[in-house]
């Protein structure tokens, strides 16, 4: 028994499990689909309690064929979407993925995101450390509001 709990309070305190510690998601959710869409959207707020910026460098689902990290431009009055390399998530600091801006992007979904399920995405840093998190699946009203 005095084994067991060495062992797990050696893990407990291993740097895998503590960089783990460092990076939390909060407000994740996934945006419901209608029957025949193709594509959808998570969102999150990321935080990074660690010393040093980490970068997201992809992201996958079992819910999705294809997953890119995506951004949302202004150029003129046009709203242009465009894939980035990575996302920063600021040492001490945090980042939200929401509509109109940062994001994941899912292309060639398996199936409809149905409002009240959930799906589990996994991050991938630039250190090759990965985690996941649940995104429950709500319904988001489309397009963005725009204000004259």
């Amino acid at each position: 028994m005095k084994l067991k709990a060495l062992i797990l309070a050696t893990l407990a305190l291993s740097p895998l499990a503590q960089a783990k510690m460092d990076i939390m998601t909060h407000h994740a959710y996934a945006r419901a689909t209608p029957p025949n869409a193709a594509t959808s959207a998570v969102f999150a707020e990321i935080m990074n309690r660690s010393e040093n910026a980490r970068y997201i460098v992809s992201a996958s689902t079992d819910a999705a064929g294809k997953v890119e990290l995506h951004d949302v431009l202004k150029e003129g009055d046009v709203m242009k979407m465009r894939q980035v390399e990575r996302i920063e998530i600021p040492a001490k600091g945090s980042v939200e993925l929401k509509p109109g801006s940062l994001h994941i992007m899912l292309f060639d979904l398996k199936k409809p995101l149905v409002e009240g399920e959930e799906i589990d995405v996994q991050i991938t840093f630039a250190n090759g450390q990965k985690q996941t998190f649940t995104a429950p699946i709500k319904k988001v009203m489309s397009g963005m509001k725009h204000h004259h």
